[in-house]
């Protein structure tokens, strides 16, 4: 059986800290809000004043988000139209909605989990040895 090292005292566990950020919560408390509106990272956790605006998501969330989606709309697509042959234009209104939906929902999600592994892993300043800015 291998024997796992325990975690440093200020070592920030990846998981937890990417299933907060999935909840679009604090990675550092768990409890303070991360975005302040649909897809924007607040400058500072507003319970534990853990600061957040070091993050880098850039385009990363949006491509994950299409990457996953695209994959899940093609399979529906295919599976659908195995089983009952419609029309193209309900196929259309069909993946349409399914890729608006599925993306709205996912997007500001991963991009959370995206912050909270930069904060994990202390990308981009998220080392509180570090200076601010």
């Amino acid at each position: 059986m291998p024997h796992f090292p325990e975690p440093a005292p200020d070592e920030r566990p990846l998981r937890p800290a990417m299933l907060l950020g999935w909840r679009r919560r604090c990675p550092a408390c768990g409890e303070g809000a991360m975005m302040a509106g649909y897809l924007r990272v607040r400058d500072h956790c507003p319970h534990c004043g853990e600061a957040l605006h070091h993050h880098r998501a850039d385009d990363g969330p949006a491509w994950l988000t299409i990457l996953i989606v695209s994959k899940l709309v093609m399979t529906l697509y295919l599976a659908v139209w195995k089983a009952f042959q419609p029309e193209p234009l309900v196929m259309i209104a069909l993946c349409w909605a399914a890729v608006l939906v599925m993306s709205l929902w996912l997007l500001p999600r991963i991009k959370g989990a995206m912050v909270a592994l930069q904060w994990s892993r202390r990308m981009h300043g998220f080392d509180r040895g570090e200076a601010s800015g």
